[in-house]
């Protein structure tokens, strides 16, 4: 099988076309003043903490800054931040991602004003545009997401989309994903991955 990918791009639109055997596969067009921002990952800042709300804004570089509740920080909060920690104390040299370790979950709890501080450095993602008056609102639990697959960074888990019915061809995707997972990493296999028959 051969893949092909067509791209026109025009003054006021880009158009991208995946051809699989000369056969239109996927089609999307966009206006070129369009930009997302949802998945984009960033070291933000801490600016303030809300005490009463359980929560923080943080600069992300938006107009106005982002909005980040404790509980979106993440299970994995911890791990994210002494690997940040680790990635920043050497930056020409960068820390192996495998060799990370993980640590407890973050307790759920807790609160924000006993976790951050202003000024405090946090990985994040944004899982909602900026609308009106409002910034982005960010998640701590990363994750990036392909056509086939999504890996979830310190998750050993591996899941497949219960949309896929066959048992065996369930296990099959199964074990190809733990043989060929990195460590640190959970995946869940979406339902464009199985073989059609």
């Amino acid at each position: 099988m051969t893949s092909e990918v067509v791209i026109d791009v025009q003054q006021k639109e880009i158009s991208i076309a995946l051809l699989e055997d000369k056969n239109l596969v996927e089609y999307q067009n966009e206006p070129r003043s369009a930009s997302f921002s949802v998945g984009n990952i960033y070291v933000a800042k801490v600016k303030k903490l809300m005490p009463g709300l359980n929560a923080c804004f943080v600069d992300v570089g938006y107009e106005r800054d982002a909005f980040l509740h404790y509980l979106d920080l993440g299970s994995q909060f911890n791990s994210y931040e002494k690997y940040l920690k680790q990635v920043q104390s050497d930056r020409k040299k960068l820390y192996p991602f495998a060799k990370a370790s993980r640590l407890p979950d973050l307790k759920k709890d807790g609160s924000v004003q006993t976790t951050l501080t202003v000024g405090q450095e946090v990985l994040v993602q944004i899982v909602k545009e900026p609308i009106s008056t409002k910034g982005p609102r960010l998640t701590g639990e990363l994750s990036f997401a392909g056509r086939f697959l999504v890996l979830i960074p310190f998750n050993d888990k591996v899941s497949v989309s219960s949309k896929i019915k066959s048992g065996e061809e369930r296990a099959r995707l199964k074990q190809l994903i733990h043989s060929i997972k990195p460590k640190n990493c959970g995946v869940i296999v979406r339902t464009v991955a199985k073989v059609n028959e």
